[in-house]
């Protein structure tokens, strides 16, 4: 009889104690603030701000465009984490990188959640059905901000391109193809039908009038 109750002892006080141990934990856990994974919303506090404001009351106008750049922040934090959680997954998994990253990413994930919640509930205080496509106009506002970017700092790059590499102006090089052109020799023209068979030269049978004083000659 001992010996049966030794090893079922001996299972209880291991289980016991692992389910102990995971409750702590999961208290710990619970109770830790972690680190943000992103800097502060400083676009959702700056809405904040002008919609408390009362004394005077802001526009309307302004509270949409501060609604508007609040959801483009939402944009990119979400295109971020798209990018980072497959690969932080991966790292965690090998062991690259603590459980308080990974623990941080998904705790942001689910502020993501209610924020885009929020900005949608805004929206549709505004305008009925706004909330459904003001991602969508945030999104495209966003390709148009890095478009426009970009075509600023043309400039800058090619002044950086040429001081690198050296200057190739294409104007240059026009100016410098075009007497060539213009100096080189026309080709000869091809002599039409009309004209070939005008010519003297030409190979074709001769005239009428010589025909007709061989005739004579011969009689």
């Amino acid at each position: 009889m001992a010996s049966v109750l030794v090893p079922v002892l001996y299972v209880v006080i291991v289980f016991g104690s692992l389910l102990v141990f995971s409750w702590f934990y999961r208290r710990r856990n619970a109770n830790k603030v972690y680190e943000s994974y992103f800097p502060p919303h400083r676009e959702r506090d700056v809405y904040v701000t002008l919609l408390q404001k009362s004394n005077p009351p802001v526009p309307e106008t302004l509270l949409k465009a501060a609604l508007v750049r609040r959801a483009m922040t939402d944009v990119t934090r979400i295109l971020r984490l798209r990018e980072d959680k497959p690969a932080l997954q991966n790292l965690l998994q090998k062991g690259s990188v603590g459980d308080d990253l990974w623990n941080s990413l998904l705790a942001a994930e689910k502020e993501l959640e209610a924020e885009i919640l929020e900005v949608a509930a805004e929206a549709n205080s505004f305008v009925e059905g706004w909330g459904s496509v003001i991602f969508q106009t945030a999104t495209e506002m966003l390709h148009n901000e890095k478009m426009r970017n970009l075509y600023e700092h043309i400039p800058a790059a090619r002044a950086e391109a040429e001081r690198k590499y050296g200057r190739t102006s294409k104007s240059a090089a026009f100016s410098v193809a075009v007497p060539s052109i213009a100096a080189s020799p026309a080709p000869p023209e091809t002599p039409t039908d009309g004209e070939r068979s005008a010519s003297p030269t030409s190979p074709r049978t001769p005239s009428k009038s010589l025909s007709s004083k061989k005739g004579k000659k011969r009689k």
